[in-house]
């Protein structure tokens, strides 16, 4: 594996010079950017348009224990949806810091949803115990937190929001992180920095069915990959149970929230009869994995590609007013939520694993940080509590803002190591069909490495990721595609060789059998 991407040198490659780069424009990054104080020169990287992230999608809401809420009934309920392996500490800390960065939120202007009487309204989700969501705009959460969080960065005279740029790698130097470089306008910059956020978000493009936006390639990931950078419990990967069913396999697939079963909705088979009592007592609210094996296993029973989703208990005005966004796109396609059925079928939603990172958002490299999805604070475990990502980019943005500020008075510019030509990948076989190269790794990990894994299989498909990164390697990665596509696959590798390694069926890591020998697959 090549370490960086592109040659960079002062004389070929564009520079700029920020005290901090953050890459991701997401609610971590931008969250975190207005953390930091005000008198440090930011960077926020936004690979397409600003809007164009999955917090902007964020139906559910944020899981938050706040006034007299038992906050403990909420470490226990993070921890047993986790399957009991999550970092409790880390856990602790985002249960008792969840009130302040509620309160933070608020005062930058968002505007929680609140009964007559003003208090929250606050809803259930499943392995909750008790309701502790807090939503805007019914199922507006992700657009109502990044409309403002939007406003507040562009109107910082410190922060500077770099639209449509592809970052590629970490550089350092003498072990350090000092600054990124990119694909910008048709040619290659490099950023210094004296610190790097790294809040890029998930992998679910991975997959044949996500509900992930399509810039979430895992090129975070992929570069901390290429700086040695370590990560942490990559074979933990977040099927969500309901993504809205249309047929059409080629678009990211419309969440239907948890939220709609925290109302009461109800699943049903493609007979029509309810099934979720088979599989936990807990029923539509179990775990989030227990319910997507449930739904498979329902499928694969009846030969169907989807079950139903039943919220026809409801009327029309709760549902339009409780669920703007997924009342009008069931209308779209011609379903009545208040009187049909809802077709719902599993898609990759989240990714628990990634960077690993201490309780302060440091990765194991001086000077990188990362937040939000790519990074893996251990908080999840093996399967995510519903509504706990807000809360986690916040809590823990907060924490590495606080981290570089206490740093940053006695941070020294880096300067601009001096690479060798040989140390950038720089590939001259252009028989690389890059988009059919997607195509079939997207297959390949829905298959082998979805909600139901075997280790035999799992073999058989590092083979042919291996295989296709060699191809990779030498071929010319000039482009966003061609970059993606490699980045992609880098990210794949980990998470086939984490399932083998991991020896364990367990949450989000279901593996139907286990090693037949000891041999550690590198």
């Amino acid at each position: 594996m090549k370490r960086y991407l592109v040659d960079f040198k002062n004389e070929l490659c564009e520079g700029k010079y920020f005290d901090i780069v953050i890459i991701g424009a997401g609610i971590a990054g931008l969250y975190t950017a207005l953390m930091l104080p005000k008198k440090l020169k930011i960077a926020v990287l936004s690979k397409k348009e600003i809007d164009d992230s999955d917090s902007y999608m964020a139906q559910g809401g944020i899981a938050a224990s706040i006034g007299d809420d038992d906050r403990e009934l909420h470490v226990k309920d993070t921890v047993n949806a986790g399957c009991y392996v999550n970092n409790v500490e880390a856990v602790k800390v985002l249960v008792d810091e969840s009130e302040q960065a509620v309160e933070n939120l608020i005062e930058l202007g968002v505007n929680f949803d609140r009964d007559d009487q003003g208090n929250f309204y606050r809803s259930f989700e499943g392995n909750h115990s008790i309701p502790r969501i807090l939503h805007v705009n019914g199922d507006s959460t992700g657009k109502g937190i990044m409309d403002v969080l939007i406003r507040g960065a562009e109107s910082a005279d410190n922060i500077e929001i770099i639209s449509d740029i592809f970052a590629l790698d970490i550089v350092e130097n003498r072990g350090k992180c000092c600054g990124v470089t990119a694909f910008y306008k048709g040619r290659s910059v490099y950023l210094t920095s004296r610190y790097c956020i790294i809040a890029s978000g998930g992998i679910g493009q991975l997959f044949s069915k996500t509900t992930n936006v399509d810039v979430l390639t895992g090129d975070g990931i992929a570069m901390a990959i290429r700086a040695d950078v370590k990560l942490k419990d990559m074979e933990y990967v977040q099927f969500h149970p309901t993504a809205f069913y249309s047929g059409n396999t080629n678009d990211r697939l419309f969440l239907i929230s948890e939220a709609v079963r925290g109302e009461g909705a109800v699943l049903r088979n493609i007979e029509g009869k309810r099934f979720m009592e088979e599989y936990d007592r807990k029923m539509e609210l179990a775990p989030r994995d227990i319910v997507a094996r449930a739904i498979f296993d329902q499928m694969n029973k009846s030969s169907s590609k989807y079950v139903y989703l039943d919220a026809t208990m409801y009327d029309k005005d709760f549902l339009q007013n409780r669920f703007r966004q997924i009342y009008r796109e069931c209308e779209n396609n011609s379903i009545e939520m208040y009187r049909d059925y809802i077709p719902v079928t599993p898609a990759e939603h989240y990714f628990m694993g990634g960077i690993e990172v201490d309780l302060f958002g440091r990765t194991s490299m001086e000077g990188l940080y990362a937040i939000g999805e790519c990074a893996c604070t251990g908080v999840h475990g093996a399967n995510r509590l519903a509504s706990n990502s807000l809360l986690e980019a916040l809590v823990f943005g907060k924490r590495a803002a606080g981290d570089i500020s206490e740093k940053i008075s006695c941070g020294e510019v880096c300067t601009l190591p001096k690479l060798k030509n040989e140390d950038s990948l720089n590939g001259k076989n252009k028989e690389v069909y890059f988009d059919e190269f997607k195509r079939s790794l997207k297959i390949l990990m829905e298959k082998h490495a979805g909600i139901i894994r075997n280790t035999d299989d799992l073999k058989a498909a590092l083979d042919i990721v291996e295989d296709r990164l060699s191809k990779l390697e030498t071929s010319s990665l000039k482009s966003v595609e061609s970059v993606e596509t490699y980045n992609m696959y880098q990210v794949a590798r980990n998470i086939v060789i984490s399932i083998l390694e991991s020896k364990a069926s367990i949450g989000s890591n279901y593996v139907e059998n286990y090693f037949k020998d000891d041999k550690v697959l590198r």
